[in-house]
């Protein structure tokens, strides 16, 4: 387990050969589920890279150094970290390139752009990859194509298919597994989210290896609705006009802040997203209508995560579930409540 990370030894080696044999790349693309440590890892492979004591490709920074220190306090001069704003959708060019009164003065294209200030390299960590809008990729096209000597870009997505080809066709990609369902349950108990190891069993069995998703999951509060939706969703008439309020009333729980409720509609949709695979797998027969119904789900993941409407996603996804032709499914087809 390197630096305390989970589940990605075999990266660090690649990394290792890479450092060794001098082939380090200018730019990275990290993707991977969320919540497997795709962050941790650039910021820990950042804080290897800048260390003063430590070789490069030992990849084992001291702790010790000045430039260790610093970036424990998150104030290394060489190290530049950046992400999506919360009143934001996409990644604006600002973060870049500077506003518009001093439009490639600052940014992070204009500070990678300069000398390291102790003399190994400069490293620049891009969060949220998945948000670029078509502006802001353009604003680091000439840093990936003439990168400067000591730059080392690292951006973090959730999947090529996700990038703009102006990103993806310019970047080494490294991809992350999910985490392995032991080592989610392991860090659930240690860390003191769950108090017991058959609840953190449970909610590692279905946070698909993220344990953004386990914490997400092990709120109590959750669990009962996940009951509540299921059963909803059993009938063979889906009745979209009482679920859509049931969903905006549990959603509006969460919290007052857009984002709050955004979090918890993509949880509840990921349990759909579960209930529909295990009908799929358990009814194989209807498996037409249950593919529509996943991918409607889908869908209307992909608009939370584009920052739509909560209320309107929630009536269109429950008008399309009730135009898919569900079977009469029985209770014991999955149980509400346990890991399916």
């Amino acid at each position: 387990m390197w630096q305390g990370i989970v589940g990605h030894d075999d990266i660090v080696e690649r990394f290792r050969l890479t450092l060794e044999s001098g082939r380090l790349a200018s730019t990275y693309l990290f993707v991977g589920p969320p919540g497997v440590g795709k962050r941790r890892f650039a910021l820990e492979f950042a804080r290897s890279l800048l260390c003063l004591e430590s070789p490069e490709a030992a990849l084992d920074p001291c702790g010790r150094c000045e430039s260790c220190g610093m970036i424990a306090a998150g104030n290394h001069p060489d190290l530049d970290v950046v992400g999506l704003p919360k009143d934001k959708s996409t990644l604006p060019i600002d973060l870049f390139i500077g506003d518009l009164e001093h439009r490639n003065q600052e940014g992070l294209c204009h500070r990678l752009g300069m000398r390291p200030f102790f003399g190994r390299r400069k490293v620049a960590v891009v969060d949220d990859a998945d948000y670029f809008s078509v502006a802001s990729a353009n604003c680091l096209l000439k840093t990936l194509e003439e990168p400067p000597a000591s730059a080392l870009l690292i951006l973090i997505g959730t999947s090529p298919s996700r990038q703009l080809p102006t990103i993806r066709s310019r970047s080494q990609i490294v991809r992350f597994r999910p985490l392995e369902m032991e080592s989610v349950a392991e860090i659930l108990v240690q860390s003191g989210v769950v108090e017991d190891r058959e609840t953190a069993s449970r909610v590692a069995a279905l946070s698909e290896g993220s344990l953004d998703r386990a914490k997400e999951l092990a709120d109590s509060a959750l669990w009962g609705f996940r009951d509540q939706l299921f059963g909803m969703l059993q009938k063979p008439r889906f009745d979209s006009v009482r679920a859509a309020r049931a969903i905006q009333a549990f959603v509006d729980d969460a919290g007052k802040e857009a984002s709050q409720k955004r979090e918890r509609l993509r949880v509840v949709l990921g349990f759909a997203l579960e209930y529909y695979r295990s009908q799929l797998r358990a009814i194989p027969e209807s498996a037409d209508q249950f593919l529509a119904a996943l991918d409607s789900s889908l869908a209307a993941s992909e608009h939370i995560g584009r920052n739509a409407n909560v209320g309107l996603v929630i009536q269109w996804w429950c008008e399309s579930i009730s135009k898919c032709r569900m079977p009469t499914v029985g209770r014991a087809a999955i149980s509400p409540g346990t890991a399916s």
